[in-house]
């Protein structure tokens, strides 16, 4: 049975067109990486739980944020992974100099027996969709062009 995560996907609209926040993965693995690592905000879902509700703890832990909606369903995507993205939209404004996200902790270096904490995300940015294009993975593009031809 494939993982299922839940996110949402913020978006908001400018003059020069229609904006997405993405973040990028904290901690030593994702440092150097940067286009097509950035995604929405999302987690895993537990068993037996809401995947709506998923979604709204997800964004708060992961951006420090509580979008109030009106919320927009989105499709689910297929990561290669195997992993099923479910998304909701929300339009709304986040200033990404205040990012709070929770963080983990894992053996850093390798081998090294030093447990090191690590924010979940390192980083939150306002994408066009073009830019959006460049930056987050294949899979979840389909989350981002979706809100796109719904919002025309």
């Amino acid at each position: 049975m494939p993982k299922t995560s839940a996110g949402i996907l913020l978006f908001r609209r400018r003059s020069t067109g229609l904006q997405v926040l993405l973040v990028h993965p904290g901690g030593p693995l994702w440092t150097r990486k940067d286009e097509g690592f950035w995604g929405i905000p999302k987690g895993e879902v537990g068993t037996g739980e809401d995947l709506f509700v998923a979604a709204q703890r997800e964004f708060a832990e992961e951006v420090g944020f509580k979008p109030v909606g009106p919320f927009i369903s989105l499709a689910p995507v297929k990561l290669r992974s195997g992993k099923i993205v479910h998304a909701w939209a929300c339009e709304a404004d986040f200033d990404p100099a205040t990012l709070k996200s929770n963080s983990f902790t894992m053996e850093w270096p390798p081998h090294s027996g030093k447990q090191v904490e690590f924010p979940e995300v390192d980083r939150a940015e306002w994408f066009t969709v073009e830019q959006a294009r460049v930056k987050t993975s294949p899979g979840q593009m389909g989350l981002v062009l979706e809100l796109e031809r719904r919002l025309q």
